[in-house]
């Protein structure tokens, strides 16, 4: 048990750091846009492309921590009506549609564009847009694991013993 929890430890390092890093990243090549754009009155395409994709990489690495911290939202107008058992069992079962659904869309699906777009260049980088889709398999491994880790903790009582200490 232990061991899951220190992994789950490194994977929020991680990805905590990489949105820290990538946000501060957005904020460098924004502001050297606003300043070639306004300043100079010369628009740069590299800096609008590296923004879009880098915000598309952070939405998508925050959304897989979000879900390792179980602070996604939700809608909890039945969850929070139960309690016991039944609110285990609804909790794993819905920890089972989310990996179900990140391994069949995030992980297939982000692969299968992943391998078809490998040949196409994004406009100004000049990259194979597969590497810019890369974040949405790795997401869904990322979710998948999340979810495999909140299922041991659900199963063992550990979410429920931490969830009184935080309230």
């Amino acid at each position: 048990m232990k061991a899951l929890h220190s992994i789950r430890k490194v994977i929020n390092t991680i990805l905590s750091s990489a949105c820290a890093v990538i946000f501060a990243f957005m904020v460098c090549i924004g502001t050297y846009q606003i300043v070639i754009r306004y300043f100079f009155n010369s628009p740069s395409t590299v800096s609008e492309e590296l923004l879009t994709y880098s915000f598309t990489w952070m939405a998508l690495l925050a959304s897989a921590y979000v879900f390792g911290k179980r602070d996604h939202m939700r809608m909890g107008f039945l969850a929070d009506k139960i309690t016991g058992t039944k609110r285990k069992v609804l909790e794993i079962v819905i920890e089972i549609l989310i990996m179900l659904l990140a391994g069949s869309v995030m992980i297939y699906g982000g692969a299968t564009i992943m391998n078809l777009t490998m040949t196409q260049k994004t406009a100004s980088l000049g990259i194979p847009m597969g590497i810019i889709y890369t974040v949405v398999p790795l997401s869904g491994v990322l979710i998948v694991l999340y979810s495999i880790f909140n299922i041991v903790d659900l199963c063992s009582g550990y979410e429920q013993e931490h969830r009184e200490v935080k309230e």
